[in-house]
């Protein structure tokens, strides 16, 4: 087996040199890098990482948790941690807690063991007793889309801010309340009077933060706030459909529904179809979450779209820097969302397509589309 040493002599450096170069531990001139790099092609020379480990007590390894990998949602977060954590130089090791609080600390014990130098979590509706083995075990640690603690404060701008109260750990997420407003807000300018929310799982801060959104956005458009027109689905399909029936049956049916994720989107379109209801003829329809077929609808879904490998990346940068700097105080990284004009909420199809980010910058708003006599609703 080729060793460090043999690659050393090939490239006429020293073994500390050859480290160096491969664990990226100290700058080194670009001709003497090169010559690494070539004799390790050359000799075909493989880097003992479990040796490493036992030197450096690192393993250059993530463990990442999230519910729902089938979720094309979780996919895509999925893929932004896995490119960003192989350009670093680190492996994958990836488990699903199924939004189960007593498996999500297995799961995380289990990650552990298995000695990874830090954790992506996508946390739980009831997280202590997560939050309790990542603090008994010192174990670095990024939550992902769900905060465990409610900022505060609401941010200036749609950049990476620290709000609110200190965070238990680094969190980064999109933003919830302020896109959600404005779909809902949509849906008031196109004369909408009760619309109605298929809400998440309770206790997930992404549910309570976009319920926030909802009821903004009513206040803001001077209309009353009806409690029977918030259903929760619990975050997925079967749960979103009962919930849809349920509004519809009301006496007084919503003639507007937002969806708060893409599963969900998913169980009110079908309960929609089992009642032979259309869309947006019988229902306009705005949807949290746009995923790669939400165009190819008919209608087209008008949709929140979050930067989803972007989350997945910055959460990686952000363990990243909590292993490179442990005492460093922590920070939630909030990014925006982008607000996807197409037709489910009764509007024309729009030409360009008008779609861009909802920040604080432009106040999360865009223009309303106008409606014609025909399409407007009392």
């Amino acid at each position: 087996m080729t060793t460090m040493a043999d690659v050393a002599r090939a490239a006429g450096v020293s073994v500390a040199t050859v480290s160096h170069v491969l664990n990226a531990t100290r700058p080194v001139l670009p001709h003497t890098r090169q010559a690494v790099l070539d004799a390790v092609d050359a000799l075909g020379y493989t880097p003992n990482t479990l040796a490493r480990s036992l030197v450096t007590s690192r393993t250059r390894s993530i463990g990442l948790a999230v519910s729902a990998i089938s979720n094309p949602y979780f996919t895509e977060i999925l893929q932004g941690v896995e490119a960003a954590a192989l350009a670093a130089g680190y492996s994958l090791l990836i488990a699903d807690p199924h939004d189960d609080p007593a498996h999500e600390r297995k799961v995380v014990q289990l990650l552990h063991e298995r000695r990874v130098d830090g954790m992506i979590v996508a946390p739980s509706a009831d997280p202590h007793g997560l939050i309790a083995y990542l603090n008994r075990h010192a174990v670095p640690a990024v939550f992902l889309d769900r905060v465990v603690q409610a900022e505060t404060e609401a941010p200036e701008r749609a950049s990476d801010l620290v709000t609110g109260e200190p965070a238990l750990f680094d969190q980064v997420c999109a933003e919830n309340a302020g896109p959600t407003a404005r779909l809902v807000g949509h849906l008031a300018e196109l004369g909408h009077r009760r619309i109605g929310l298929v809400a998440g799982l309770p206790g997930l801060s992404t549910t309570s933060e976009r319920i926030a959104g909802y009821r903004q956005a009513l206040t803001a458009a001077g209309l009353p706030h009806d409690e029977d027109l918030v259903v929760s689905g619990n975050s997925e399909s079967a749960g979103a459909e009962r919930a849809t029936a349920a509004l519809l049956s009301l006496p007084s049916p919503p003639t507007a529904l937002v969806t708060a994720n893409n599963a969900m989107t998913i169980g009110a379109l079908r309960a929609l179809r089992g009642l032979a209801l259309s869309v947006p003829d019988d229902l306009a329809l705005g949807c949290f979450d746009d995923f790669a077929w939400a165009d190819l609808f008919s209608p087209r879904l008008t949709a929140i779209a979050q930067p989803s490998r972007e989350i997945g990346a910055r959460a990686v940068q952000v363990l990243l820097d909590r292993l490179a700097a442990p005492d460093r105080p922590a920070r939630t990284v909030r990014l925006p969302c982008a607000f996807v004009h197409r037709t489910s909420c009764g509007c024309p199809e729009d030409r360009d397509g008008a779609h861009g980010p909802l920040s604080a910058e432009s106040g999360g708003q865009t223009a309303p589309t106008p409606l014609s006599e025909k399409g407007t609703v009392s």
